[in-house]
């Protein structure tokens, strides 16, 4: 059997003397794992990159089996190895569909949104509000999506301000008031736009974090991935975001 793909890289191990097991989440074939012969070679250490673009044929004589893969490059995307939140945030893109992807399930729309990602924090823009709008994405996906239109419990779409952990439906602040410590923040920029300030991001990122951890990850029996907390505590302490004004003007 044999199929051909793009795909975005996303784990690498040895497997052997010269060879290893790669993770790429392909276009057409979602996460597929397949072994790269004489991936140590200095030619393709540049290539096997976690995040790099790739073209990447599988063959194997049984579609169960783990298969080979023949591994072209596209893009590198290596000018994120020298900007450390952005390495960071990209070893948090990873980690996440590693644990996150079901095997050899397309998921098109969520591959359109990596790509865009990773692209801005190759290009060195600012990427951390597109972070969170992927974090929202991942979790529409793979059907654990929130929805915040309107309060759950009057149907307003005014002064909402939390998000209900039990059923991820936003919930208006008079409404939530009696049960507040039960509630999860909903700041502004979880329904869209640029978030104030980084204390703004990180508290968003603290609500998407527990339905990662405490619903999807934890339906998978999976731990949250450590590469996400280390780009929190990055976030924490980063510079200030652009407020709205200023990336309107």
């Amino acid at each position: 059997m044999e199929w051909r793909d793009h795909g975005l890289l996303l784990t690498l191990r040895r497997h052997g003397e010269n060879s290893a097991i790669v993770e790429v989440f392909a276009h057409d074939h979602g996460r597929h794992a397949g072994v790269v012969r004489g991936a140590t070679s200095r030619r393709m250490a540049g290539v096997l990159q976690p995040g790099s673009q790739v073209d990447v044929t599988w063959r194997g004589r049984l579609e169960e089996h783990i298969g080979t893969f023949a591994v072209e490059p596209v893009r590198s995307r290596a000018a994120i190895l020298s900007d450390a939140d952005a390495l960071a945030g990209l070893n948090s893109v990873c980690a996440l569909l590693h644990v996150t992807l079901p095997e050899r399930e397309p998921h098109r729309r969520l591959y359109a949104g990596t790509v865009a990602l990773l692209d801005a924090m190759a290009a060195g823009q600012d990427w951390r509000a597109a972070y969170l709008r992927w974090e929202m994405l991942l979790l529409d996906d793979l059907g654990y999506g929130l929805d915040l239109s309107a309060c759950a419990v009057t149907g307003s779409d005014q002064d909402l301000a939390w998000v209900s952990p039990r059923s991820g439906r936003a919930v208006s602040r008079a409404a939530g008031a009696e049960w507040a410590d039960r509630l999860l923040q909903l700041p502004p920029c979880l329904r869209g736009g640029v978030p104030r300030d980084n204390a703004e991001l990180v508290a968003a990122l603290q609500t998407t974090g527990w339905f990662l951890e405490h619903r999807l990850l934890r339906d998978l029996h999976r731990p949250l991935p450590e590469a996400r907390a280390r780009l929190i505590a990055r976030l924490s302490r980063a510079p200030g975001l652009p407020s709205a004004q200023d990336t309107d003007s």
